[in-house]
This record gives C-alpha cells, sequence and structure tokens, in this order.
C-alpha cells in the first residue's frame, strides 16, 4: 500500500510550482527543491520514505514544516467525534427503523421506511449537506453552518461533545454523514429480522407463549447483531476515511478538510501519511470486529478448536 501511495502521489505535480512563488531566484527555486528532497530519483525518494516510516517519521508537511503525522494528528480528534457521533445517530435510529421494517414487512410503514433508506443511498452527500444547511442554518437559524463550536480539553485533547455550542454545531454534519451507514444498517436489520422470523426456534417461542416484543427484542435481536455489528465496524472505518465530502461541506476542522488543502497545495508527505494512517485504522477495526464477532458467536470459537 506504501508504494502503490507513494508511486501515485509523488508522481502527479511539481509541489514547488505551488509552494514557491514562480517570480523567485533561481538559486531559491533549486535549494527548496533540493531541500525537500526533489532533486533525487523516484526509487531512492521512496526507499528514504520507507527507511523514515520504520521508524515512525512519515515526513515534514511541506507547508506546515512539520511532523506530518502530527499535522494529522491534530485534526484526528474532530474526525473521531464527528464519527462517532454519526455512527450513534446511524445504530440508534437504523436499528429499530429495521426492526419495524423487518417485523411488519407486509405494512405501508416499512415500504416507507424502505424508500427513505434508499434515498440514504443515491442522494450525494454534498447536495444532502447544502439543503441540511439552508434549511436549519439560512431558513430557521437553528442551527451553525460551519465550524466546531466551543470545545473544552480532556487530556489534553480538545472536544465538541462536551459544550453546548459544540453540540449544536457537530449536530449537522453528523446526520449529513451518518445517512449512508444508517440505510445501510435498516436493510439490514430488516433482512435479518425477515430471515429469523421464520426459523424453528422463533416458531417454538411462540408455541412457549412468549409476547411477540419478547421474541423480537430478547431473541432475534441478539441473533442479527452479529452480522451487524460486523457491518458496523467495517462502516466505522469507512466514514472515517470518507468523511473528507461533509468535513468540506461544513468547513468541519478534521483530517477530510486537511486532505482538500494538501491535495490542492500537493503536500506529498502529509497526504501520504493520512492515507497510510487509514489503511492502519482499517486494519486495527477488522481485528476489532473480528473479536467482537468471536465474543457476540461462541461457535466460532468452538469451530476453530474443533479444527
Amino acid at each position: 500500500m506504501s508504494l502503490v501511495v507513494f508511486v501515485g502521489v509523488y508522481a502527479i505535480g511539481n509541489p514547488i510550482t505551488v509552494l514557491i512563488d514562480p517570480r523567485a531566484p533561481q538559486e531559491a527555486i533549486q535549494r527548496a527543491i533540493h531541500d525537500l528532497g526533489l532533486d533525487r530519483p523516484l526509487y531512492e525518494q521512496y526507499f528514504f520514505f520507507l527507511k523514515n516510516a520504520l521508524a515512525g517519521h512519515l515526513g515534514n508537511s511541506f507547508v506546515f514544516n512539520e511532523p506530518a503525522l502530527w499535522v494529522i494528528m491534530q485534526r484526528f480528534p474532530a474526525t473521531l467525534e464527528l464519527t462517532l457521533t454519526a455512527m450513534v445517530i446511524a445504530s440508534v435510529t437504523g436499528l429499530p427503523l429495521g426492526l419495524i421494517a423487518g417485523y411488519w414487512s407486509d405494512k405501508p410503514v416499512s415500504r416507507v421506511i424502505m424508500t427513505g433508506s434508499i434515498l440514504g443511498f443515491i442522494l450525494p452527500s454534498f447536495w444532502v449537506g447544502l439543503m441540511l444547511i439552508i434549511v436549519f442554518s439560512i431558513e430557521l437559524g437553528y442551527l451553525p453552518a460551519t465550524g466546531r463550536g466551543a470545545t473544552v480539553a480532556i487530556f489534553g485533547v480538545e472536544t465538541s461533545l462536551l459544550t453546548l455550542d459544540g453540540l449544536r454545531h457537530i449536530l449537522l454534519p453528523a446526520i449529513n454523514l451518518s445517512l449512508f451507514p444508517m440505510a445501510l444498517i435498516i436493510r439490514l436489520t430488516r433482512a435479518g429480522v425477515r430471515e429469523h422470523l421464520q426459523l424453528d426456534y422463533v416458531k417454538y417461542a411462540r408455541a412457549k407463549g412468549l409476547t411477540n416484543r419478547r421474541i423480537l427484542f430478547t431473541h432475534v435481536l441478539k441473533n442479527i447483531m452479529i452480522p451487524v455489528i460486523t457491518v458496523m465496524g467495517l462502516l466505522f472505518g469507512l466514514i472515517i476515511a470518507f468523511a473528507v465530502v461533509t468535513e468540506s461541506v461544513f468547513a468541519w476542522p478534521g483530517m477530510g478538510k486537511l486532505i482538500i488543502d494538501s491535495i490542492t497545495l500537493l503536500d506529498r508527505p502529509v497526504i501520504v501519511a493520512y492515507l497510510l494512517l487509514t489503511v492502519g485504522l482499517f486494519i486495527v477495526i477488522n481485528l476489532v470486529v473480528d473479536i467482537l464477532y468471536s465474543i457476540l458467536d461462541p461457535r466460532v470459537r468452538l469451530s476453530e478448536e474443533t479444527r
């Protein structure tokens, strides 16, 4: 992945044309090229990068003149809290709607929910974000359109989730970011409910006289949560990586807005560090999801022991 990213980023464009005034003296331009290591062959630049990366140093930002990883980590808390809020909204809304759509699958309410979930897939997030700003910020004036709002420091990390102003600022971008995972959770939950309601253990529970509420929330929900949690874990990593559009629309000061600015300025070390950090996050999230899967379904561990 590092090779693909490095070649893809470093083989395109020339950051000197963006960072240095073309009217600057030729000596200054050549000195900047040498200082940034751009006068070396591409393969030599890659091995130099790889050597430093193994030591935990992904290069210095061309723009900020600071370690690229440090520049990204300064923006990471803002992206993380936005992603967590979006996942909470998606889960709290998507699971009940999926249960309703699955249990009353032949009712009009199910068709309405499923139609709404389709809109969550097909509507562009930038358009939805702009509509949310027009309606709730400009027309109604209920919520702010841009920025992160007031923050407080917890163990040295700034967060906006513990202030009223911060919560008002995060609500619109979090709703916008939650629409796709919410739609997926609704459809996955509905499919799981419809499948499990036909199984023998549900028929046996009904024969024992258990109420529909207890069957749905105690038995069916527990069994369908295994694939749902698996998908939610992957979605968490996905929306961290692809929060770029939402952060750009709402001027949210997270990693997504940073990567857009870095692409505009051809800040190569920040771009490479961001992509490699994203890959690392996916690896960690997949590991956590596998562990949770084995905890929720002991049959996974038993099958491995049998082998």
